[in-house]
């Protein structure tokens, strides 16, 4: 497991404030408050762990399929269905949704091969990520990988937590199927647009690993 570099300098502001505060309560309150003073240790190193753990990057067997559309995003998987996109294809599509609760991994990966011809970020609001509204009212960034005649649309939505999208693909880009294409930080959502028909390989509620799980079959 390595960490990501996003979360050097949150890791490092956290670092720094664990210390201040319980070298405080150590040197002035350790004699008169011994009780306080361990679980204010215990209660921040927990705090600390976890943010280290938000930013981790699991050792994985990716999948590396031409003919698959794999996850980009770990999570668990809260819609499929049609709907109308507003934003680029203006039809149906068919839609899988993943919601990304804090303690899951947030790197987002490419789930497909291809070339970036649409690229664009979206300023909005922070309703939580399993509302419906959340994928055309949230803050979001919004990617198109074309692959020969198959287009995907990637959408990073920021949730009720999430205050920051990172996306790192601009358009002309061509991308390779598992490689980072962004992260998103404290709780989150990612919805793929797919083409009507495609065949999908997971189920409502599943829980999906970025990377590895086959969402569908092109």
């Amino acid at each position: 497991m390595t960490i990501h570099r996003e979360g050097y300098q949150s890791i490092a502001i956290g670092t720094i404030i664990f210390f201040i505060l319980n070298f405080i309560f150590f040197y002035f309150f350790s004699a008169s408050l011994p009780i306080l003073s361990g679980t204010l240790f215990f209660v921040t190193l927990g705090l600390l762990l976890f943010l280290i753990s938000f930013f981790r990057i699991p050792n994985r067997t990716l999948t590396l399929d031409e003919n698959a559309v794999v996850a980009p995003a770990d999570g668990k998987v809260v819609v499929i269905e049609e709907v109308i996109d507003p934003e680029y294809f203006k039809e149906k599509r068919l839609q899988v949704s993943i919601f990304m609760s804090p303690a899951n991994v947030h790197v987002n990966r490419n789930p497909i091969s291809g070339e970036i011809v649409y690229n664009q970020y979206h300023q909005g609001k922070y309703l939580v990520a399993w509302h419906p509204k959340s994928s055309t009212e949230n803050e979001r960034h919004s990617v198109v990988i074309k692959k020969g005649t198959i287009e995907i649309l990637v959408k990073q939505i920021a949730g009720a937590l999430a205050k920051r999208i990172v996306n790192y693909l601009q358009v002309g880009q061509q991308v390779n199927q598992t490689a980072e294409m962004g992260f998103i930080k404290f709780g989150s959502r990612v919805d793929l647009l797919l083409p009507v028909g495609t065949k999908i390989n997971v189920d409502l509620n599943q829980t999906v690993q970025g990377g590895v799980t086959v969402i569908a079959t092109l």
